[in-house]
């Protein structure tokens, strides 16, 4: 019996973990069936995908679905319906919440397995090649007798095989890589399904150390928990982030970075503690946010001390040795625009390296989805399903903080604009959420250069504000951001001192180093184009008096 195992990630850096932990499962319980793992992504063709596949001579072809997936899934599987007579089972979140209408409204597909599928995907799969009862299995819908029948779900508890085997290590060629140490959520957010997934239970501690050490030392750089909430177990959490600390530049890699998506709020001095005492780089955290207002977040079944939230977020930024990622989600039950516009500023306000500006989407399983009468809202009945629009804010306010979001991602989360980010609203008084919606709207997704939009951004804000010296913080920004961009000439006035300064800051590195002169600060900026890029992807910089260049002659 041969089996194909695939997934389609969103993009090839990312490796899929889902048919990993499938893979280990099967051979784990039946070594002898071969099976292999087909990982591919979205955009690479479909043909191709259908061809790589075929290649295997499966008999069983499954894949895990999600919502960036789930549309090219299926046409890859009416393809391969098409070209063979292999069974094709679907499994994951975007088709366990609705099985039967998946099998009532694509014909080629045969099985659908709801749930977790590292005890029933072995089974099935046994099961099938043994001639035995398939009907019985759990979570199996199906069709028998011209109908589709569901059987009830069960809820493991033990912790799964460990999906890092020597096939992993082969494919994953440096990608970010995943893992997983617990599994659901104390939370219970009706926009989310993690809390609904399955009861919060932690995996065996051994094992995760264990697979934490191997993805280390597998070329990797970077490795995402994908707990939903790392810290829900503060003394478990520690463990690890302790774990990690003690084996850093021995077992595990300088250069290795971890990330863990956290409940800010809860965070624990202890934690705070074991967090500050990181090398540079080491850790990153996510934290969700939502929104500030308490109504919306009572409405959504989201338990956040908001006031305590911003504190921690505070204190985390202020060690300056992790990338802080907080998030905000427009369209949420009783937030409205100006409501989002709070939210917003207190978000931008906190200074984080990211601040991700999502869109709410109701997902196949969610109580936001399952109670239309409780959470009314338009959304576009294809994936990812975002809302167009709720009784609090309209369609046209979603389409405008489309916009506003795109400014936000190139201005500000791209770290490209941060000191022309900081003069306008800092000195020039201008709210944070006005800029970017205002920008935005102007830009209104247009595609162009860097160069190119830093001539559009300048061109907006010179006459709100003192021209000269946006001119010299868009100047220095380019300069810390690209060793390569060609400054447009606009931002670069010419200047008789800056071959002179030039000259003197050359004779004194070895580096890479660009300078300009900034005659309204009174100052000289230069940058170590050389030097390591902080959090942010800018060049290390230094101010410096344009004094300073008169110890040297002038041409």
């Amino acid at each position: 019996m041969n089996v194909a195992i695939c997934c389609l990630s969103a993009k090839y850096i990312h490796a899929s973990l889902a048919p990993w932990c499938l893979y280990s499962s099967l051979k784990d319980k039946y070594p002898d069936i071969n099976a292999a793992v087909i990982e591919s992504t979205i955009n690479a063709d479909i043909n191709q995908i259908t061809d790589k596949v075929l290649s295997t001579k499966s008999q069983i072809i499954s894949f895990t679905c999600y919502i960036w997936n789930i549309e090219k899934t299926l046409q890859i599987c009416k393809l391969l319906k098409e070209k063979s007579d292999a069974v094709i089972l679907l499994g994951g979140p975007e088709v366990s919440y609705r099985a039967k209408n998946i099998l009532a409204e694509y014909p080629f597909i045969d099985y659908v397995l709801s749930g977790e599928g590292e005890a029933t995907y072995p089974l099935f799969i046994h099961n099938y090649a043994t001639g035995k009862e398939i009907y019985n299995i759990p979570s199996l819908t199906y069709r028998k007798e011209n109908k589709i029948l569901s059987n009830p779900e069960t809820k493991n508890s033990e912790t799964p095989v460990s999906p890092y085997c020597d096939e992993f290590f082969q494919n994953l060629n440096g990608r970010i890589s995943y893992i997983e140490t617990s599994r659901g959520c104390p939370y219970r957010c009706a926009f989310c399904l993690s809390g609904r997934c399955s009861d919060l239970r932690f995996f065996d501690i051994i094992q995760v150390k264990c697979d934490i050490i191997k993805l280390s030392q597998s070329g990797t750089k970077t490795i995402k928990f994908v707990d939903r909430t790392f810290n829900a177990k503060a003394n478990r959490a520690n463990e690890i982030l302790t774990f990690i600390l003690e084996n850093y530049r021995k077992n595990i890699p300088e250069g290795v970075c971890f990330h863990f998506e956290i409940a800010g709020d809860i965070l624990r001095e202890d934690t705070f503690k074991i967090l500050e005492s990181a090398p540079k780089g080491l850790f990153q955290l996510e934290i969700g946010m939502q929104s500030f207002n308490e109504e919306t977040l009572k409405a959504i079944n989201r338990k956040t001390n908001t006031q305590k939230l911003i504190e921690n977020i505070k204190r985390l930024i202020s060690f300056s040795n992790m990338h802080i990622h907080i998030d905000l989600i427009a369209g949420l039950t009783g937030e409205d625009f100006n409501s989002f516009r709070q939210s917003f500023n207190i978000g931008y306000s906190l200074k984080a390296n990211m601040l991700q500006m999502g869109f709410l989407k109701l997902l196949h399983g969610s109580d936001m989805r399952e109670n239309p009468d409780k959470y009314p809202c338009k959304f576009n009945k294809k994936p990812p399903y975002e809302v167009v629009s709720t009784p609090w804010i309209s369609e046209d306010e979603l389409k405008a903080l489309k916009n506003a979001e795109d400014a936000l991602d190139r201005l500000y989360n791209s770290g490209r604009f941060l000191m022309s980010l900081n003069f306008l609203t800092d000195k020039c008084n201008i709210e944070p959420f006005n800029l970017f919606y205002d920008f935005g709207n102007m830009i209104n997704g247009s595609r162009m250069t860097l160069s190119q939009y830093a001539e559009h951004f300048y061109s907006f804000y010179k006459d709100k504000v003192d021209s000269i010296l946006l001119q010299e913080y868009l100047l220095s920004d380019l300069l810390c951001c690209s060793s390569s961009l060609q400054i447009p000439d606009l931002l670069r006035p010419k200047n008789p001192l800056y071959r002179q300064a030039r000259r003197f800051f050359a004779d004194n590195s070895t580096d890479k180093i660009k300078v300009a002169i900034l005659p309204k600060m009174g100052k000289i900026i230069e940058v170590n184009q050389s030097g390591k890029k902080d959090f942010n992807g800018r060049y290390p910089y230094k101010f410096h008096s344009i004094d300073i260049i008169n110890k040297t002659p002038a041409d």
